[in-house]
C-alpha cells in the first residue's frame, strides 16, 4: 500500500511539474503548460456556445422581424463573432493573462503567413468582404465559373453552394472576388430569357410573329410587363431565324428551363395549326462537269442483289 502511494506521489509530482513548466513570460505573467492547455479548452467550449447562442439569437429573435434571409445569416455570422471575441477575453480575464500576448501570436501569425496560410487568410478577408458588400446572398442564384446552383451559406472560408443536381459545393470566398460572378437575383428575380426557331423560307413572316407572341401571351409563368418580343433575327442558309424574348421570375433554373420546354412545346403545336414549316438542315450541291454525266441502268440478273 504504501508503495502505491508512493507511486502514485511520483506520478502527481511529474505531472505538476509539465503542468507547471513555464513556457514564456508576458509583461511578468508567467505561461505554463497547464494555463495553456485550460485556455485552449475554454476557447473551444465558448466557440461552441457562441455557434449556438449565435443560432438561438437568429431562430428566436431575428426571424421576428421581416428581414431578408440573406440579411439574417449576415447578422448571425456578426453575432456570432461579437460573442466569440467577448468569450476569449473573458476566458483570457479569467486565466489572467494579458491581452498583449496576442502581440506574440501576431508575429506567429505572419510566420505562418509567409509559409503558407495566405489562403486561409485570403478566404476568411473575402468572407467579410462577402458580408458587408453583399454581392452574393443567401437564396441568390448564381454561376461562378462552371458551376451554377443556390446559395445556402457563407461561412468565414468559404461558401456553400447547392447545384442544381441536388449536389452541395464547397467554394472558397476568394473565388467571388477573383473571377466574374454571374447573380441572377442580385436586385430582382426577374428574368429575361430567349427562345429561338427557324421556319422555312416562303412562311409568312408575320404570321410566325402572331404565334410566337400568342404562344408567350397565352402561357401563365411568363410575365405580362415587360410584354415578349419577337425579333426577326436573321435570313439563315436554311431558314428565317427568329427569337422570342420573354421575361419569367426566376426560383430555380429548372423551373425557367421548364418554362422554356413548355413554350417550344407550344410553338410546334401553333405552327402545325397555321401551316408553319419549321426549318432543318438543307444543301443544294452542284456538280460543276465539262462532260455529260453518263447514267446507265442495269437490270439485276440471277444472284445479283
Amino acid at each position: 500500500m504504501d508503495q502505491l502511494i508512493f507511486t502514485l506521489s511520483s506520478v502527481w509530482a511529474i505531472f505538476l511539474k509539465f503542468w507547471q513548466f513555464r513556457l514564456y513570460e508576458v509583461d511578468g505573467n508567467p505561461i505554463t503548460l497547464g494555463t495553456l492547455v485550460i485556455g485552449i479548452f475554454l476557447l473551444f467550449v465558448g466557440y461552441l456556445w457562441a455557434r449556438r447562442l449565435s443560432q438561438q439569437i437568429t431562430d428566436k429573435v431575428l426571424t421576428r422581424f421581416e428581414i431578408d434571409d440573406s440579411i439574417r445569416a449576415s447578422l448571425s455570422q456578426v453575432i456570432f463573432y461579437v460573442l466569440l471575441i467577448v468569450f476569449t477575453l473573458f476566458i483570457l480575464h479569467l486565466l489572467n493573462i494579458p491581452v498583449t500576448v496576442f502581440t506574440v501570436l501576431g508575429g506567429a501569425l505572419a510566420i505562418g503567413v509567409g509559409f503558407g496560410s495566405q489562403n486561409i487568410v485570403n478566404n476568411f478577408i473575402s468572407g467579410l468582404v462577402l458580408m458587408v458588400e453583399r454581392p452574393i446572398r443567401v437564396g441568390d442564384v448564381i454561376d461562378v465559373g462552371a458551376l451554377q446552383g443556390t446559395v445556402e451559406e457563407i461561412g468565414t472560408r468559404s461558401t456553400k453552394v447547392k447545384s442544381f443536381d441536388n449536389t452541395h459545393v464547397v467554394v472558397p470566398n476568394s473565388s467571388f472576388l477573383e473571377q466574374n460572378v454571374l447573380n441572377w437575383t442580385l436586385s430582382d428575380n426577374v428574368v429575361r430569357y430567349k427562345v429561338c426557331v427557324g421556319v422555312a423560307y416562303g412562311s409568312p413572316a408575320r404570321v410566325v410573329e402572331e404565334c410566337l407572341l400568342d404562344v408567350a401571351e397565352s402561357n401563365e409563368n411568363i410575365l405580362r410587363h415587360p410584354k415578349p418580343t419577337v425579333i426577326f433575327a436573321d435570313f439563315g442558309d436554311n431558314a428565317l431565324a427568329f427569337e422570342l424574348y420573354y421575361y419569367a421570375r426566376l426560383r430555380t433554373m429548372i423551373e425557367l428551363k421548364k418554362i422554356a420546354s413548355e413554350v417550344r412545346f407550344s410553338i410546334d403545336e401553333r405552327f402545325a395549326d397555321k401551316g408553319v414549316v419549321i426549318a432543318f438542315p438543307q444543301r443544294d450541291v452542284h456538280m460543276d462537269i465539262v462532260h455529260p454525266v453518263q447514267v446507265q441502268v442495269l437490270k439485276s440478273g440471277p444472284g445479283t442483289p
